[in-house]
């Protein structure tokens, strides 16, 4: 995890056994995050496909308090990348998950960043632990809802 002026970047690795269309799929449907982040609340679709251009309303759990996102599928490249822009008040954040064939199956990476805005850039240091909590509790979640796939 990185921290550079008011901007958190987590990424974490999750291997799976399963074959990479199938966790594509799950993953391009940003309404699983309530299965396998246990942060989020609820997602909901508000309009598209699911490709690009699509939207989603996040509601996440954060230091005791829930926050709600407006996130818009940026970029999607069937079994290779997924690439979301997210905005509220207080963050601006880049979610892209790649996905790598592997001998024994398929290998995600998760990249979150988080650009903080306002006055919560100044507590970006101090948020830190929160967000490294959040990022490992995201890839646990991630690996058992994959296993399950």
């Amino acid at each position: 995890m990185r921290t550079v002026a008011g901007v958190i970047t987590i990424e974490r690795v999750v291997s799976t056994d399963r074959p990479v269309d199938a966790v594509f799929r799950y993953l391009a449907d940003f309404t699983t995050t309530t299965e396998w982040d246990p942060g989020t609340v609820r997602t909901v679709r508000l309009d598209g496909d699911g490709g690009p251009g699509t939207t989603y309303r996040n509601t996440s759990r954060f230091g005791g308090k829930e926050t709600e996102l407006t996130y818009r599928v940026r970029e999607l490249v069937p079994n290779e990348r997924i690439v979301l822009d997210g905005e509220n008040s207080t963050v601006a954040a880049t979610d892209t998950m790649t996905f790598r064939v592997v001998p024994s199956g398929t290998e995600v990476t998760y990249r979150a960043e988080f650009r903080l805005k306002g006055v919560v850039a100044l507590a970006g240091p101090l948020l830190k632990g929160r967000f490294a909590k959040l990022g490992d509790e995201a890839e646990r979640g991630m690996r058992e809802s994959l296993a399950r796939l």
